[in-house]
């Protein structure tokens, strides 16, 4: 058995493609690409997949991960991208496929942050002034279903770039994304006095933990 990691694109072809059938997608692609995919045994079996953080609906990215385990020996990591890039469908974007050690952690454990682009669509005042406050603040009380909890401590770097080329304020971030304690874009919106839905979000790199960051053979 190997097990393979995909770093790859979801664009904006894929925007709305939720993370179950983000699950579903990458099954199908594997059964047309006829790579063995191994499952679980049991009365449901399911695909050994594991992807390395949820990305919300509506999100494009370009640092996306997949842990997949295959039914094989030995395979080149190159005939198998050959295969796949085959068999995706439009809105994924290979950028590397390797190997890794079959018993190295889950790759779920292994995120710590996640970087994001946010493009806002309507015009922002005082958005220097608002980063700032926000930055400022010791804490950041928040509900998410219902339950409270601190926005501040998630927030592990925000900072206002340039305008794009449409004219767009752009807003960086860097928000923690551990398995208990993530951090979202649409949240912070909301704390600087932000429509989140008037805003396009872009996640641009994820940040493993280097101690438990699985080596490629």
């Amino acid at each position: 058995m190997i097990r393979l990691r995909i770093a790859f694109s979801k664009t904006s072809a894929m925007r709305y493609t939720s993370h179950l059938d983000l699950f579903k997608t990458w099954e199908r692609t594997f059964r047309r690409a006829a790579l063995p995919l191994a499952y679980n045994q049991g009365f449901n079996p399911r695909p050994r997949m594991q992807l390395a953080c949820a990305l919300p609906l509506g999100f494009t990215s370009e640092c996306e991960l997949l842990d997949a385990w295959l039914n094989a020996e030995a395979l080149l990591d190159e005939t198998i991208r050959a295969d796949i890039e085959q068999a995706i469908p439009p809105g994924l974007k290979i950028h590397t496929v390797t190997q890794v050690d079959l018993q190295a952690p889950a790759l779920q454990t292994q995120v710590r942050s996640a970087w994001y682009l946010v493009t806002l669509l309507e015009p922002a005042e005082d958005l220097d002034s608002r980063v700032a406050d926000l930055w400022a603040a010791q804490r950041l009380p928040r509900q998410r279903r219902g339950k409270a909890y601190d926005l501040r401590p998630l927030i592990e770097y925000l900072h206002v770039l340039p305008l794009d080329e449409a004219g767009n304020p752009v807003l960086e971030m860097q928000l923690a994304a551990l398995e208990s304690r993530t951090g979202r874009p649409d949240e912070v919106l909301e704390a600087l006095g932000l429509p989140p839905l008037a805003a396009r979000v872009h996640r641009s790199q994820l940040l493993l933990d280097p101690e438990l960051r699985a080596f490629t053979k």
